[in-house]
């Protein structure tokens, strides 16, 4: 059971942070792109800011969020032992 309560808790984490990567790459790089196109940076509208780099940013980013929840749930569930076997 608490392997069952561990992976579901997991395959949360990956399908909220696949929802905001989706979010923000489909959303801000297509459908928004027109609105987000009205603020430049670096020269570029914001719009093609994101359709070219910021999705590749924000998936970064995500990487980090998920290590540090994944650490947090392996502490919960008691799976921190860093490869070491419990005798």
């Amino acid at each position: 059971m608490k392997e069952q309560n561990y992976w579901k808790k997991n395959i949360q984490y990956v399908s909220m942070l696949l929802l905001i990567w989706f979010s923000v790459s489909y959303g801000a790089g297509i459908l928004f792109k027109d609105s987000l196109d009205q603020i430049y940076i670096g020269g570029f509208p914001l719009g093609f800011w994101f359709a070219q780099q910021g999705s590749i940013y924000v998936f970064v980013v995500l990487i980090f969020v998920y290590v540090r929840l994944m650490n947090k749930l392996d502490k919960q569930f008691g799976y921190d032992t860093d490869g070491e076997e419990n005798a």
